[in-house]
Parts: structure tokens; sequence; C-alpha cells
């Protein structure tokens, strides 16, 4: 019988590995753990109590509010502000990030930007749906400020997603590979259960809401025509989470590009394509928007939106050089 490695063991186990590492970042990542839990016991429960449909308002991107998204936010929030090593958040629900002021929090050295509940469309027909995170080291002094959520994505020190899925899995990185923790509901732990994760550098699997077909692009067309030739399957779940767990596991690429409807993107640069980003990377794979590293996009305000490919590498070269032929030929 192989030993069970819980998420804290883990995470401290990981602490003790660098010698430099304070414990801050250990306590937020544990923190989240545990935001995760409750929002797990929540949704396994939607059913059955009054936490589906709609919250009867709209979030800060114009998107209906679910019940759910309420709750998750409110839980993500509480956690990192009784954790005491985070100074602010910022969350997909809100217009503007929030400042932790307390004794214990103001001087912290991390910020927190989160998708309390992706994919929450899905809720009321019990399809997979997740929590997206990504932790970044303040650049302010004394009070935070905006510059301190917008930066980079290469300067995320963690990111990672919870997928509310058949089972609950926790996957996250900081900056040493990718690993992935299935929630064990009998003893309430996030054991480790998927060490180390790779993408393969090919895969069979290509994920695009292709009900949009006919408002992409010649070259997204091109490209999806490429895929469906070469004998693809398509796998659309409409989670973001789900969809980029099975592309991180099986291979694969997952795309949202630019519409007509929506040319610069429907997916947040932040919340969602950074994130991601970074775990991909880490896993071995790559990620753009079609024309420039994701985590390399200079980000000007919070909600910001961006096309995004990600998945294996190769299916993420080939659709970049379908982009590019295009350009060269259309310039």
């Amino acid at each position: 019988m192989h030993k069970i490695i819980t998420l804290d063991e883990f995470v401290i186990q990981s602490q003790k590995s660098n010698p430099y590492a304070t414990g801050e970042l250990s306590s937020l990542l544990r923190d989240i753990g545990l935001a995760s839990k409750i929002i797990s016991r929540a949704v396994n429960k939607a059913g059955l109590v009054d936490i589906v449909g709609k919250a009867g308002q709209e979030n800060a991107s114009g998107e209906t509010v679910q019940k759910l998204d309420v709750l998750a936010d409110n839980v993500l929030i509480s956690c990192l502000k009784n954790s005491g090593q985070c100074c602010g958040i910022a969350s997909e629900e809100n217009d503007d990030f929030v400042p932790i002021s307390d004794e214990h929090s103001k001087n912290a050295k991390y910020v927190v930007l989160f998708d309390p509940l992706d994919g929450s469309s899905n809720i009321d027909v019990n399809v997979s749906i997740g929590t997206i995170f990504a932790i970044y080291r303040r650049t302010s002094h004394g009070e935070i400020e905006l510059k301190d959520f917008t930066q980079k994505g290469h300067q995320q020190v963690a990111a990672g997603y919870v997928v509310y899925g058949s089972s609950t899995m926790m996957v996250y990185s900081t900056g040493n590979g990718v690993n992935g923790f299935t929630l064990d509901p009998s003893i309430g732990e996030f054991c480790l259960s998927h060490r180390d994760i790779k993408i393969p550098e090919n895969g069979k699997i290509y994920s695009v809401n292709q009900a949009n077909y006919a408002v992409f692009s010649e070259e997204i067309k091109n490209y999806v025509k490429h895929c469906m030739d070469k004998g693809f399957t398509m796998r659309y779940i409409g989670s973001m989470v789900a969809d980029v767990h099975r592309t991180l596991i099986k291979g694969g690429i997952f795309f949202y590009p630019a519409t007509s409807k929506s040319p610069k993107g429907k997916l947040r640069l932040l919340y969602e394509c950074n994130p991601m980003a970074m775990l991909i990377e880490q896993a071995g794979g790559k990620a753009t928007d079609g024309h420039q590293r994701i985590m390399d996009l200079e980000a000007n305000e919070l909600h910001q939106r961006t096309p995004v490919f990600l998945g294996s590498k190769n299916l993420v070269t080939k659709a970049e050089e379908f982009i590019q032929a295009h350009n060269s030929i259309t310039s």
C-alpha cells in the first residue's frame, strides 16, 4: 500500500526543500484548499438546498450571476481574509480589487486573483465546474494598488484550479512542475494522486465552441477544418476548468479565439488565461493568444479579455502557423 500524502503534507515538504521559503505562500495554498472543500460540499448539495439558479444580478463582466457564484466568492474571500497572508483579492465577480487592511494582513506579501466558480452556467445541469486562482507577490509599498494585480503572468508565484466533477481535484504549480490532489471525502483531505503531471506533446482532441464557427475568422475556420481532416475528436464542455483539465491530462488543444462578436476574445487574462497558461507551460505545453505568449501579455485592467490557445505544444504551434500564414497572405 502506497503512502498517502495530503495536500498539507506536500506543501510543507515543498517548503522545507526551499531554504528561502518563509511559509506564507504555503499557508495561502492550504487556505485555498480549505475554501475549495467548503465549495465542493456546497456543489454536492446543490440539488438539495436552495443554492441553484440565478442570483438576480450581473458580475463585473456583465454576465448573469448564479447563487453558487456568490457562495463560492464569499467563501474564498472569507478564507483569504482570515489567512493573514494576503493583503488583497480580486475576483471575477467584483468590479474592483478588495484590500485586506486588518493588522495581520495589510503588510502581507501576496495578492490573490480568482474566478470563484468557472462554468457556473452548467450548475443546474450537474456538469463539471471549477475554481481558478493566481497568486502574485505584491509590488507596492503601503496601500495596495491596481498594479499589484495587473502584473504579467510570468510573475505569478503560484496558480491552480479545482475541478468539481466525478471527484473534486485540486491542481496547482508554484513554478516547479504541476501536481494534482484528489479530495478523499472519507477523511476530508486532498491527497496526492497525480504527481508531476506532463502534457503530451501531441494529441487528438480539439476543444472549442464550434457553435461559434460562423463568427470565426478565416484562419480559425481553416484550423478547425485541419483538425477535422486529421480525424481529431472534438470535445467541449463549456467549463474552462473541465476542458483544460482534460487537455492537461490527455493532451490536445483548447482554444477560445477572437470572433466578430468578441473581437478581443471572451476569456479573462488575469482570472483564467494567466493561471491556466502557467499550469500548461509547467507541464511542458504551450499557451498563446495566437501571436504572443499569454504570460507575456500586458494587462491594463482587471477584467481584460484575450483570445487563448493552450495545450500540447505541437498542436498550439500548428494553430499559430495557420494564423501567421493567413496574416502574411492578407498583409
